[in-house]
């Protein structure tokens, strides 16, 4: 960890003590709590890529982006290399990836679809973002805290208003991997895996659709992507074939057969 020599940003050390302490103030007492594991490495950890991504701007700013993701792939290859379970792992570089999201909700700005997503991503560790995130606000700017405190809250709010109408955490696509393989002749590789990312953010945005809109959606991504549909012509417009007078098969076949019109 390092001290911002031109004290233009807060001693990261400094606020990383401030930050477990809190943390550890939230947990869970006993018998049912105690100390988390998790929780107090995720908050000694979540500021671990600030020095690697520390830029000074030339009005005399200074700015950490992405210290997020930085800090995520450094925290995986230390607890590795200190032998952490992997679960153990996975769940406190979890924390730590999305330990500053919450900061774009701004005041309250976010889509539900955007909040299914906050709740999808931490998934189990969901009580322990909330935790870290709380803990991570240590302004001593009593206003801000106190806004910050009441954005949060309101986001747990909608939160659990949103996980009562349904399990978030379990949300799925609806085209598996073997469905988005069949309907587009894939293999397993890159693009069923971006193809499924793209059906479920589709999933958080529109709901529960339906297989047919769900597989019209699939194929407006394959083309907007430029990923051959099997049995379509490149540059085809869909439904070109109404206008013919012919049958859909017909046309493609026509355009398709050596001897087609």
């Amino acid at each position: 960890m390092e001290i911002d020599e031109h004290h233009q940003h807060k001693d990261v050390y400094t606020h990383t003590l401030t930050v477990l302490r809190q943390a550890i103030a939230l947990e869970d007492p006993p018998p049912d709590g105690g100390p988390d594991e998790v929780l107090r490495w995720a908050a000694l950890l979540h500021d671990i890529g600030k020095p690697r991504t520390r830029r000074h701007a030339p009005g005399g700013g200074v700015s950490f982006h992405h210290h997020e993701v930085v800090g995520r792939d450094m925290t995986r290859r230390r607890l590795a290399a200190l032998r952490f379970p992997k679960d153990v792992a996975d769940a406190i570089t979890l924390l730590v990836f999305l330990h500053l999201r919450f900061h774009g909700y701004g005041r309250g700005e976010w889509t539900d679809a955007a909040v299914r997503r906050y709740i999808h991503d931490a998934g189990p560790q969901l009580s322990r973002l909330h935790k870290l995130v709380r803990s991570d606000c240590t302004t001593r700017n009593r206003r801000k805290a106190e806004t910050l405190a009441a954005t949060y809250d309101a986001l747990e709010e909608r939160i659990a208003r949103l996980s009562e109408q349904e399990e978030i955490a379990a949300i799925r696509p609806e085209l598996s991997g073997d469905d988005i393989m069949a309907l587009l002749g894939l293999t397993p590789g890159r693009l069923v895996g971006q193809a499924r990312a793209h059906m479920l953010d589709f999933r958080f945005e529109a709901g529960l659709v339906g297989r047919e809109a769900a597989e019209a959606e699939l194929f407006r991504w394959a083309r907007a992507n430029n990923v051959p549909i099997p049995g379509e012509i490149p540059g085809e417009i869909p439904g070109e074939h109404l206008d013919s007078g012919l049958p859909a098969d017909s046309t493609v076949r026509s355009r398709i057969s050596p001897g087609g019109g």
